[in-house]
């Protein structure tokens, strides 16, 4: 009786919530970002390629600039390949989130043929196309930049000084291995600019239709849980980061339906 019963909660909460991304939309989106898979590859490796020299000069500014390091914190090297390993992750970061941009303004471009298409309607001319992807390409400099003000002026600062307070605080030697500490550092940065352009791509969404605006504000519930586990995913893996990069997208979000609903035509 009670298998019965959870299985007949489950199945009218998931009712309740909607349905947020309809079949044929989906898989209209997927069939587009499979065709356009090797442009995606392209870019990634190609950002790859620009981003390993990129992630050197980064490492450098780190290590020379202040605030970076607290107060009485030794930075220490274990091994020689570390440098490298290191390189090769910031480069892969910097190459995933450049697909990721490419993705985001091809979805703007030719997001309303996509699910014209789909739907198997008829489609609509490119004029609209082009203005979405220029405000695509406003919101994602706006929004990237916000990110990193964000991540450089409050989320960095504040954490840094918390766990080297923390470990002092517990009575234990404040050494930071050079992978981590800059690992860490680059992560909140790639985190709150990705994380700030979650509202972006939602926004694009219900533009093209592929997602009423009414059922995202009607499952307010599965967009904080999914901005958690967004959080846990993109931030370094402790809850304080997790709440602290999370937390402003969600903001950015609601202000983004807001304006979204001020502007609609509807």
């Amino acid at each position: 009786m009670r298998i019965i019963h959870l299985h007949d909660l489950l199945r009218g909460l998931v009712e309740k919530s909607g349905d947020l991304l309809p079949r044929a939309e989906v898989r209209a989106l997927f069939t587009h970002i499979r065709a356009r898979s090797r442009v995606l590859i392209t870019v990634f490796f190609l950002s790859f390629l620009i981003g390993y020299p990129l992630a050197e000069w980064m490492i450098e500014m780190l290590i020379d600039a202040d605030g970076y390091r607290p107060e009485g914190v030794e930075i220490i090297v274990l091994q020689p390949m570390e440098i490298i390993l290191l390189k090769l992750r910031i480069a892969s970061q910097i190459a995933l989130a450049a697909s990721v941009i490419t993705l985001i303004c091809d979805l703007a471009l030719h997001g309303r043929k996509i699910i014209s298409e789909g739907r198997r309607v008829a489609v609509e001319s490119s004029a609209g196309g082009y203005s979405r992807l220029i405000m695509a390409v406003f919101s994602i400099l706006f929004l990237g930049l916000l990110g990193f003000i964000y991540a450089h002026e409050i989320l960095i600062p504040f954490l840094l000084e918390y766990l080297a307070k923390d470990a002092n605080a517990a009575g234990l030697d404040s050494t930071w291995q050079l992978r981590s500490w800059i690992g860490f550092i680059i992560g909140l940065y790639m985190g709150s600019i990705v994380s700030f352009q979650i509202p972006l791509v939602l926004i694009m969404l219900i533009k093209a239709d592929v997602v009423d605006r009414k059922t995202v504000t009607d499952n307010r519930s599965f967009l904080w849980f999914g901005a958690a586990v967004f959080g846990a995913f993109v931030s370094p893996p402790d809850p304080l980061s997790m709440f602290l990069i999370g937390g402003p997208m969600l903001v950015i979000l609601e202000i983004a339906l807001l304006l979204e609903r001020i502007t609609s035509n509807d």
